[in-house]
Protein backbone atom coordinates (compact mmCIF):
# COMPACT_ATOMS: atom_id res chain seq x y z
CA UNK A 1 0.00 0.00 0.00
CA UNK A 2 1.35 3.53 -0.72
CA UNK A 3 2.17 5.99 1.89
CA UNK A 4 0.85 9.46 0.33
CA UNK A 5 3.04 12.39 0.21
CA UNK A 6 3.48 14.71 2.71
CA UNK A 7 4.69 18.06 1.56
CA UNK A 8 5.30 18.61 -2.46
CA UNK A 9 6.29 16.64 -4.51
CA UNK A 10 9.49 16.96 -5.92
CA UNK A 11 10.06 17.66 -9.76
CA UNK A 12 13.78 16.91 -10.21
CA UNK A 13 15.11 13.44 -10.59
CA UNK A 14 18.48 12.85 -8.43
CA UNK A 15 21.27 11.40 -9.52
CA UNK A 16 20.93 7.96 -7.45
CA UNK A 17 16.90 7.56 -8.35
CA UNK A 18 18.45 8.59 -12.10
CA UNK A 19 20.72 5.87 -12.34
CA UNK A 20 18.08 3.16 -10.52
CA UNK A 21 15.24 4.09 -13.72
CA UNK A 22 17.89 3.90 -15.75
CA UNK A 23 19.03 0.44 -14.80
CA UNK A 24 15.89 -0.72 -14.44
CA UNK A 25 14.42 0.47 -17.64
CA UNK A 26 17.57 -1.32 -19.68
CA UNK A 27 17.18 -4.54 -17.82
CA UNK A 28 13.32 -4.52 -18.50
CA UNK A 29 13.50 -4.18 -22.19
CA UNK A 30 17.27 -2.76 -23.50
CA UNK A 31 16.43 0.77 -23.77
CA UNK A 32 19.39 3.06 -22.77
CA UNK A 33 18.54 5.73 -20.98
CA UNK A 34 21.89 8.37 -20.91
CA UNK A 35 22.77 11.71 -18.60
CA UNK A 36 20.89 13.39 -21.45
CA UNK A 37 17.67 12.02 -20.94
CA UNK A 38 17.54 13.03 -17.33
CA UNK A 39 14.82 15.78 -18.53
CA UNK A 40 12.88 13.61 -20.04
CA UNK A 41 12.91 11.32 -17.03
CA UNK A 42 11.48 13.97 -15.02
CA UNK A 43 9.10 15.57 -17.29
CA UNK A 44 7.32 12.27 -17.75
CA UNK A 45 6.84 10.96 -14.81
CA UNK A 46 6.64 13.27 -12.42
CA UNK A 47 2.96 13.17 -13.22
CA UNK A 48 2.96 9.35 -11.69
CA UNK A 49 4.67 10.50 -8.60
CA UNK A 50 1.99 13.15 -8.16
CA UNK A 51 -1.14 10.35 -9.08
CA UNK A 52 0.53 7.79 -7.53
CA UNK A 53 1.17 10.12 -3.99
CA UNK A 54 4.83 9.44 -3.50
CA UNK A 55 7.12 12.10 -2.00
CA UNK A 56 9.97 11.76 -4.38
CA UNK A 57 11.91 9.47 -6.82
CA UNK A 58 13.40 7.42 -4.51
CA UNK A 59 9.77 6.63 -3.33
CA UNK A 60 8.97 6.07 -6.61
CA UNK A 61 12.01 3.82 -7.39
CA UNK A 62 11.19 1.55 -4.47
CA UNK A 63 7.50 1.11 -5.73
CA UNK A 64 8.50 0.12 -9.40
CA UNK A 65 11.49 -2.50 -8.00
CA UNK A 66 9.20 -4.02 -5.50
CA UNK A 67 6.52 -7.07 -5.91
CA UNK A 68 3.50 -4.76 -6.00
CA UNK A 69 5.44 -2.61 -8.64
CA UNK A 70 4.90 -4.88 -11.77
CA UNK A 71 2.21 -2.97 -13.48
CA UNK A 72 4.13 0.58 -12.83
CA UNK A 73 6.75 -0.90 -14.40
CA UNK A 74 4.79 -1.37 -17.84
CA UNK A 75 3.13 2.16 -17.50
CA UNK A 76 6.63 3.63 -16.71
CA UNK A 77 8.48 1.90 -19.95
CA UNK A 78 5.34 2.91 -22.40
CA UNK A 79 5.89 7.26 -20.62
CA UNK A 80 9.85 6.72 -21.55
CA UNK A 81 9.09 4.49 -24.78
CA UNK A 82 9.58 7.49 -28.19
CA UNK A 83 6.02 7.06 -29.89
CA UNK A 84 7.07 8.61 -33.46
CA UNK A 85 5.55 7.43 -37.02
CA UNK A 86 3.37 7.84 -39.67
CA UNK A 87 1.80 6.07 -42.80
CA UNK A 88 4.44 4.80 -45.32
CA UNK A 89 7.34 6.48 -43.34
CA UNK A 90 10.68 5.91 -45.61
CA UNK A 91 8.58 5.35 -48.94
CA UNK A 92 11.28 3.73 -50.72
CA UNK A 93 10.75 0.59 -48.36
CA UNK A 94 7.16 0.24 -49.44
CA UNK A 95 8.30 0.62 -53.15
CA UNK A 96 10.49 -2.71 -52.60
CA UNK A 97 8.23 -4.17 -51.21
CA UNK A 98 5.38 -3.87 -53.36
CA UNK A 99 7.38 -4.63 -56.70
CA UNK A 100 10.34 -6.79 -55.14
CA UNK A 101 9.25 -8.23 -51.94
CA UNK A 102 5.29 -9.15 -52.74
CA UNK A 103 4.85 -10.74 -56.27
CA UNK A 104 6.93 -13.36 -55.40
CA UNK A 105 5.21 -14.21 -52.05
CA UNK A 106 1.89 -13.67 -53.46
CA UNK A 107 2.43 -16.57 -55.59
CA UNK A 108 3.08 -18.69 -53.11
CA UNK A 109 0.43 -17.71 -51.21
CA UNK A 110 -1.69 -18.39 -53.87
CA UNK A 111 -0.43 -21.99 -54.63
CA UNK A 112 -1.37 -22.52 -51.03
CA UNK A 113 1.58 -22.16 -49.13
CA UNK A 114 1.84 -19.64 -45.67
CA UNK A 115 3.31 -15.62 -46.03
CA UNK A 116 4.16 -14.25 -42.53
CA UNK A 117 4.91 -10.40 -42.30
CA UNK A 118 6.07 -8.58 -39.17
CA UNK A 119 6.26 -4.98 -37.75
CA UNK A 120 8.47 -5.09 -34.70
CA UNK A 121 7.85 -2.23 -32.89
CA UNK A 122 5.04 -1.08 -34.98
CA UNK A 123 4.17 2.11 -32.16
CA UNK A 124 0.16 2.56 -33.12
CA UNK A 125 -0.18 0.73 -36.42
CA UNK A 126 0.49 3.14 -39.05
CA UNK A 127 3.62 0.63 -40.30
CA UNK A 128 1.81 -2.55 -40.11
CA UNK A 129 -1.42 -1.23 -41.89
CA UNK A 130 0.61 0.61 -44.26
CA UNK A 131 2.07 -2.73 -44.90
CA UNK A 132 -1.33 -4.08 -45.04
CA UNK A 133 -2.38 -1.67 -47.99
CA UNK A 134 0.36 -2.38 -50.03
CA UNK A 135 -0.10 -6.37 -49.48
CA UNK A 136 -3.66 -5.59 -50.47
CA UNK A 137 -2.90 -3.80 -54.14
CA UNK A 138 -0.69 -6.07 -54.69
CA UNK A 139 -2.57 -9.39 -53.71
CA UNK A 140 -6.29 -7.60 -53.25
CA UNK A 141 -7.87 -11.41 -52.52
CA UNK A 142 -4.92 -11.79 -49.86
CA UNK A 143 -7.67 -12.51 -47.08
CA UNK A 144 -8.74 -15.59 -48.42
CA UNK A 145 -5.24 -17.09 -48.15
CA UNK A 146 -2.73 -17.86 -45.78
CA UNK A 147 -0.88 -14.43 -45.51
CA UNK A 148 -1.11 -12.04 -42.24
CA UNK A 149 0.65 -9.35 -41.16
CA UNK A 150 1.42 -8.94 -37.43
CA UNK A 151 2.29 -5.94 -35.39
CA UNK A 152 4.18 -6.05 -32.21
CA UNK A 153 4.71 -2.78 -29.98
CA UNK A 154 6.01 -3.30 -26.04
CA UNK A 155 3.60 0.03 -25.04
CA UNK A 156 0.02 -1.30 -24.00
CA UNK A 157 -1.59 1.72 -25.08
CA UNK A 158 -0.02 2.04 -28.56
CA UNK A 159 -1.29 -1.05 -29.20
CA UNK A 160 -5.06 -0.35 -28.32
CA UNK A 161 -4.80 3.01 -30.27
CA UNK A 162 -3.91 0.92 -33.71
CA UNK A 163 -6.25 -2.13 -32.91
CA UNK A 164 -9.29 1.09 -32.70
CA UNK A 165 -7.54 1.87 -36.44
CA UNK A 166 -9.20 5.66 -36.19
CA UNK A 167 -6.51 8.11 -37.03
CA UNK A 168 -7.47 11.57 -36.47
CA UNK A 169 -4.35 13.32 -38.37
CA UNK A 170 -3.56 10.88 -41.45
CA UNK A 171 -0.85 12.79 -43.10
CA UNK A 172 -2.63 12.25 -46.42
CA UNK A 173 -0.55 14.59 -48.77
CA UNK A 174 2.52 12.10 -47.78
CA UNK A 175 0.51 9.08 -48.94
CA UNK A 176 0.01 7.99 -52.24
CA UNK A 177 -3.34 8.80 -53.80
CA UNK A 178 -3.91 5.02 -54.70
CA UNK A 179 -2.63 3.90 -50.85
CA UNK A 180 -5.02 6.09 -49.31
CA UNK A 181 -8.18 4.51 -51.52
CA UNK A 182 -6.90 0.67 -50.70
CA UNK A 183 -6.29 1.76 -46.95
CA UNK A 184 -8.76 3.79 -45.50
CA UNK A 185 -12.54 3.16 -45.21
CA UNK A 186 -14.72 6.59 -46.67
CA UNK A 187 -15.00 9.19 -44.58
CA UNK A 188 -17.93 10.72 -42.96
CA UNK A 189 -19.70 13.89 -43.73
CA UNK A 190 -17.82 16.53 -42.05
CA UNK A 191 -15.34 14.56 -40.20
CA UNK A 192 -11.48 14.87 -40.31
CA UNK A 193 -10.68 11.09 -38.44
CA UNK A 194 -9.67 8.47 -41.05
CA UNK A 195 -10.72 4.49 -39.98
CA UNK A 196 -8.13 1.72 -41.83
CA UNK A 197 -10.73 -0.19 -44.08
CA UNK A 198 -12.01 -3.75 -42.99
CA UNK A 199 -9.92 -5.47 -45.82
CA UNK A 200 -6.68 -3.94 -44.58
CA UNK A 201 -7.33 -4.74 -40.98
CA UNK A 202 -8.07 -8.39 -41.75
CA UNK A 203 -4.95 -8.86 -42.44
CA UNK A 204 -2.99 -7.55 -39.30
CA UNK A 205 -3.00 -8.26 -36.05
CA UNK A 206 -1.62 -6.24 -33.14
CA UNK A 207 -0.32 -7.43 -30.03
CA UNK A 208 1.97 -6.57 -27.19
CA UNK A 209 5.55 -7.56 -27.26
CA UNK A 210 9.04 -6.67 -25.27
CA UNK A 211 11.54 -7.59 -28.26
CA UNK A 212 13.71 -8.14 -24.89
CA UNK A 213 11.52 -11.22 -23.89
CA UNK A 214 10.75 -14.42 -25.21
CA UNK A 215 9.09 -14.34 -28.67
CA UNK A 216 5.74 -16.66 -28.88
CA UNK A 217 5.43 -16.58 -32.11
CA UNK A 218 5.75 -19.97 -34.30
CA UNK A 219 7.21 -20.26 -37.49
CA UNK A 220 9.71 -18.31 -39.56
CA UNK A 221 8.93 -14.77 -41.26
CA UNK A 222 9.43 -13.83 -44.61
CA UNK A 223 9.48 -10.27 -44.07
CA UNK A 224 10.33 -7.91 -40.66
CA UNK A 225 10.43 -4.25 -40.36
CA UNK A 226 12.21 -3.44 -37.41
CA UNK A 227 12.74 0.72 -37.97
CA UNK A 228 14.17 3.29 -35.82
CA UNK A 229 14.11 0.89 -32.79
CA UNK A 230 17.80 -0.36 -32.21
CA UNK A 231 18.97 3.45 -32.45
CA UNK A 232 17.51 3.09 -28.50
CA UNK A 233 19.66 0.01 -27.78
CA UNK A 234 23.36 -0.24 -26.81
CA UNK A 235 25.40 -2.17 -29.40
CA UNK A 236 25.41 -5.65 -27.29
CA UNK A 237 22.19 -5.24 -27.46
CA UNK A 238 21.66 -4.43 -30.76
CA UNK A 239 23.97 -7.25 -31.71
CA UNK A 240 21.72 -9.89 -29.76
CA UNK A 241 18.21 -8.54 -31.68
CA UNK A 242 19.77 -9.28 -35.02
CA UNK A 243 21.22 -12.30 -33.81
CA UNK A 244 17.19 -13.12 -33.16
CA UNK A 245 15.94 -11.75 -35.95
CA UNK A 246 18.36 -13.84 -38.12
CA UNK A 247 17.33 -17.10 -36.37
CA UNK A 248 13.35 -15.89 -37.38
CA UNK A 249 13.52 -15.05 -40.51
CA UNK A 250 13.03 -17.37 -43.38
CA UNK A 251 16.07 -18.16 -45.86
CA UNK A 252 15.96 -15.33 -48.53
CA UNK A 253 13.48 -13.14 -46.66
CA UNK A 254 14.17 -9.23 -46.31
CA UNK A 255 14.82 -7.31 -43.32
CA UNK A 256 13.96 -3.75 -43.37
CA UNK A 257 15.63 -1.09 -40.66
CA UNK A 258 15.45 2.67 -40.26
CA UNK A 259 17.49 5.09 -41.93
CA UNK A 260 20.20 5.70 -39.24
CA UNK A 261 20.32 2.07 -38.56
CA UNK A 262 23.07 -1.00 -40.06
CA UNK A 263 23.02 -4.61 -38.97
CA UNK A 264 26.38 -5.35 -36.86
CA UNK A 265 27.37 -8.07 -34.75
CA UNK A 266 28.20 -11.86 -35.65
CA UNK A 267 24.71 -11.97 -37.16
CA UNK A 268 25.84 -9.67 -40.01
CA UNK A 269 27.86 -12.49 -42.23
CA UNK A 270 23.75 -13.67 -42.16
CA UNK A 271 22.71 -10.85 -44.00
CA UNK A 272 23.57 -9.14 -47.27
CA UNK A 273 22.49 -5.58 -48.68
CA UNK A 274 19.61 -5.85 -50.90
CA UNK A 275 18.70 -1.92 -50.99
CA UNK A 276 18.53 1.23 -48.90
CA UNK A 277 18.54 0.23 -45.30
CA UNK A 278 17.35 -3.31 -46.52
CA UNK A 279 18.77 -6.50 -45.64
CA UNK A 280 18.17 -9.93 -47.18
CA UNK A 281 18.60 -13.51 -45.08
CA UNK A 282 21.24 -15.14 -46.73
Amino acid sequence: MLTPAVGPVLNEVDDRSFRRLAERVYADCGIVLSDGKRNLVTSRLSRRLRDLGLADFDAYCQFVESPGGTEERRRMISLLTTNVTKFFREAHHFASLETEVLPPLAKRARAGGRVRLWSAGCSSGQEPYSIGATLRKVMPEAAKYDVRILGTDIDPEMIRIGRAAVYPDTGDELIPPEMCRLMFGPTPAGGTSRTIAPEVQALVTLTELNLMQDWPMRGRFDVIFCRNVVIYFDAPTQARLWSRFAEVLAPGGFLFVGHSERVSGPSASQFAPAGVTQYRRL
